[in-house]
This record gives C-alpha cells, sequence and structure tokens, in this order.
C-alpha cells in the first residue's frame, strides 16, 4: 500500500481483508458467542473507540478553521516571521515552535502544511522547507491534537493515560535536542556558530521542560500544545530583549485575541485535571455498554478533551465576538473529518480483529524470543506503523495491543514499551510518504519525496534506536 500510495483507510481495509481470512482459515472464530456475535462485538467496539477519538479531532479542526477564517493563524505566523531576520532562529521559531504548537492544536498534517510554505516565503528552498518542517514538529506529534495518540493508547491499553504520558515525553525530553540541532543545522550553510549554539539549547529546553512538566501534571492533552506555547512566548521574549537574537519585533500581546481558544483549552484541562472536586465531578458521569463475549466500551462526556475543546472554541469565539464564524468552522473541519473517521474505523476494526482472534498474542510471543532486546526495537514498531499509515494515531491503534501483550510475554511492565511505541510512532511521520507528499504539495514540489525521505530517514532511524536504548536502561 506504501508503494502504491494509498491512503491509510485503504490500507487498513486491505489488512482488514487479510486479517479476516487468516482469522477463518488459521485462528479461528472463539466457540463463544459464535461468529454473528463476534462479528458485532468487533464492530461495536470499532465503532465505539472512533467516536470517541473523533470527538478531540473534530472540535481541534474547527478550532484551526476557526483561526483560519479569523485570519488569527496567519497573524501568528507573520508575527513570528518579523521576531528576527537571522534565518537559523526564523527556523526555530516557525519550524520549532510553531510547528509544535499547530501540531498541539490541531495535528494531523496541520503543522508541515502550515510550515514549509512560510519557511519558503522567508527564502528557504523548497526541499529544505518540507525537511525542517518535518524534523521541527515530530518532538510533539505523540500529544497532536490536544494528546490524541497517547489518549488513543490508553483507550485500547485500558491503562492511565498520565502514565504513558510520562514515559514518551521522558524519552522525547532526553532526545528532543537532537531534532532541534537537526533543525538548527540544515537551516543555515556551514556548521551553527557557539551562539547558535546555545540559543538551539535554549530554545530546545524551552519546550521539552514544560512539555514533560505537563506531562507528569496533567497527562496527554498539553505537553504539545502548552509546552508550545510556553515555549514560543518565552523565546519570543528573549529575542524581543536581544538576549536571543534581534531585539524589537512585533508586540506579541495583540495576538492574544487570536490565542483565545487555545488558552481557554489551556486552563479547563488544567483546573479539570489539578482541581480534585472538578475532577472527580467531571468524571463521575459515565456511559458504558457490554456484549456478551466481553466486548464493552465507556465514555466520560464531561470529563473528555473534546468536551473541553468544544468550550473552548465557543468561549474563544464568544470572548473575541467572533460567534458568527462558528457555523463555517464547524462545516469545514466536518468536510475534512469524512476520510479521518474512515480510516479510523478501518484501523480499529482491524485492531480489534487482531486482538479477539489471537493474532497479537501469537506475534507478541514471537517478538518476546528476541528477549532482553526487544526495548531496542520496540520504538521501531512504531515507526513502521506510521510509515504504513502515515498516522501516529493509526499506528498506535494497530500496535499498543501487540506491545503490551509483548510486554507480559517479557514479564516486563506495559508501560515502557507503550511510551516506545509512542515514541517511534511520533518520530515515523518524517519518514511516512503520506506526510512527505503532502507537504511536498503544499510547497509546489513534485517527483522530489524520495529526495526528501533519504534526508529524514537518517535522523529518524537514528532517534527511534536512542529511544530504543533508553528502553533497555529503563526496563
Amino acid at each position: 500500500m506504501v508503494g502504491l500510495g494509498r491512503s491509510a483507510a485503504v490500507a487498513g481495509a486491505a489488512g482488514l481483508a487479510v486479517a479476516a481470512a487468516l482469522t477463518a482459515l488459521a485462528f479461528g472464530v472463539p466457540a463463544a458467542p459464535g461468529p454473528g456475535a463476534a462479528a458485532l462485538g468487533i464492530g461495536a467496539e470499532a465503532l465505539h473507540s472512533t467516536a470517541v477519538i473523533l470527538w478531540i479531532i473534530l472540535p481541534a479542526l474547527a478550532i484551526h478553521e476557526f483561526g483560519q477564517r479569523s485570519g488569527a493563524v496567519d497573524r501568528i505566523r507573520d508575527a513570528l516571521a518579523h521576531l528576527t531576520s537571522e534565518r537559523r532562529m526564523q527556523a526555530v521559531l516557525i519550524a520549532w515552535f510553531f510547528g509544535l504548537f499547530m501540531e498541539g492544536a490541531a495535528g494531523f498534517g496541520t503543522p508541515v502544511a502550515l510550515a514549509a510554505p512560510l519557511l519558503v516565503g522567508l527564502g528557504f528552498a523548497p526541499v529544505r522547507a518540507v525537511i525542517l518542517a518535518l524534523l521541527g514538529h515530530a518532538a510533539g506529534v505523540s500529544f497532536g491534537a490536544v494528546g490524541t495518540p497517547t489518549l488513543t493508547q490508553a483507550e485500547i491499553a485500558g491503562l492511565p493515560a498520565r502514565d504513558i504520558a510520562l514515559g514518551i515525553a521522558a524519552l522525547h525530553a532526553a532526545l528532543g535536542t537532537g531534532l532541534l540541532l537537526a533543525v538548527v543545522w540544515l537551516a543555515g550553510e556551514g556548521a551553527p556558530s557557539p551562539r547558535d549554539l546555545r540559543r538551539t539549547l535554549a530554545a530546545a529546553a524551552l519546550f521539552l521542560v514544560p512539555s514533560v512538566g505537563l506531562a507528569a501534571l496533567v497527562g496527554p492533552e498539553l505537553p504539545t500544545l502548552g509546552g508550545g506555547l510556553v515555549g514560543l512566548g518565552l523565546f519570543a521574549w528573549l529575542l524581543r530583549r536581544g538576549e536571543a537574537g534581534q531585539g524589537g519585533g512585533p508586540d506579541l500581546r495583540r495576538l492574544l485575541p487570536d490565542l483565545a481558544p487555545y488558552l481557554l483549552v489551556l486552563v479547563l484541562v488544567l483546573l479539570t485535571r489539578l482541581v480534585p472536586p472538578l475532577r472527580d465531578g467531571l468524571s463521575a458521569p459515565s456511559w458504558g455498554w457490554t456484549l456478551p463475549g466481553g466486548f464493552h466500551g465507556s465514555f466520560q462526556p464531561l470529563f473528555h478533551p473534546g468536551t473541553l475543546l468544544v468550550l473552548g472554541l465557543v468561549g474563544g469565539a464568544a470572548l473575541t465576538g467572533r460567534l458568527g464564524l462558528l457555523p463555517a468552522a464547524l462545516g469545514a473541519a466536518l468536510g475534512r473529518l469524512g476520510p479521518v473517521a474512515l480510516a479510523l474505523l478501518v484501523m480499529l476494526a482491524l485492531s480489534r480483529l487482531m486482538v479477539h482472534s489471537g493474532m497479537i498474542a501469537a506475534l507478541a510471543e514471537a517478538a518476546a524470543r528476541t528477549g532482553a532486546l526487544w526495548p531496542l526495537l520496540a520504538p521501531l514498531v512504531g515507526v513502521l506503523g506510521t510509515f504504513v499509515t502515515g498516522s501516529a494515531t493509526a499506528s498506535n491503534i494497530l500496535f499498543t495491543e501487540f506491545q503490551s501483550e509483548t510486554a507480559a510475554a517479557l514479564g516486563l511492565a506495559p508501560v515502557p514499551l507503550l511510551a516506545a511505541q509512542g515514541f517511534g510512532a511520533a518520530i515515523g511521520n518524517v519518514v511516512a510518504p503520506h506526510n512527505i507528499i503532502a507537504g511536498s504539495a503544499t510547497v509546489g514540489l513534485h517527483a522530489r519525496e524520495g529526495e526528501i525521505l533519504r534526508r529524514t530517514a537518517p535522523a529518524g532511524l537514528a532517534y527511534a534506536l536512542a529511544g530504543g536504548l533508553l528502553l533497555i536502561l529503563w526496563t
């Protein structure tokens, strides 16, 4: 499917057909509850999980569409572009901070689609612009769209989302500086100066430290969105003071109305996760269902991040007097939702079929034969999933159960391998053909995708293997 350039939905549908055939021919359907009830249960679980995930994606996309229609996204981009005339620092602002912020807010290809054309407008060559945009946002993909990839892992694994988020954030914190160093190196000609390296280390810390802190305090919803906002604000302040580049530039306080929906989401997530009475009261209402054969699902409507995103969108629009833009923003978001929903549904159906048929257990037993080497290889599974599907969320859907089962077979705690999966799925974005093709299209590139892949693959592979080495120490 990768070679044919097919979508994640088509790849998932093909995989589902193959898995169904294997179930019938090799693994067999459990005698209870029977083929019909099993198909119904698998379908119900897939539909339920799809709806739960879409309740995050829809308002996240709506906030982005609202920002496009209000001009907020353009004003934020223009302000960042005029903070400094130094090319390496422009790359830090746009590819790193702006890319991470947009990944946390919207995800699903938005950072590259917005950052790459802006970099071209600032004078970067198109191929270089796409590479910078791909590398710049990768450390935040695990928590893109207000934590969707990691929340999906928690939903599938039945484990606390905060535990998984902290493990993933710790891996990115240990290694993410390397990605920014690659961005800074590629953004200029020749080696960066010592001054550039000092500013690069500062920029890395200004995102990665808040990101880990938010993962530990809150969970997966805010490490990228909140870390991107905090880091961007602090680094822009340093630039304006002349401590990290050219002084002057636009007054970023004028952007507060444009940032209102994102700031409201930040505040709402912090309040509902850190204030015990709010947390307990909002998490108490729960909808659940069960079917014969152990099929089940549950949903906390008031505690769900999607509900907080809706409140942030409506509240931000009301505070800035832009309520009239909401219908068009929602309509545009709904228009983008169809392919995402279809891809999620078929991937989740494939995942649930593999779990209930015993395929995941069989694969886990095979992986366990690698013994102590498996933690080194575990992030590469996440990379593979994203390479094939073009989505970290889809990669996590496919392989979260596999990583959990492998951990059990090896006698390990599940969280480290789930963190490896989420970490690998994130860096897989820099080598996923779907993402490279989409990013190239935004800057008018044709037939240059192979060149981009050859330049991003070494960084992606090194990042994943370095994460694997850390996992060996962790486990």
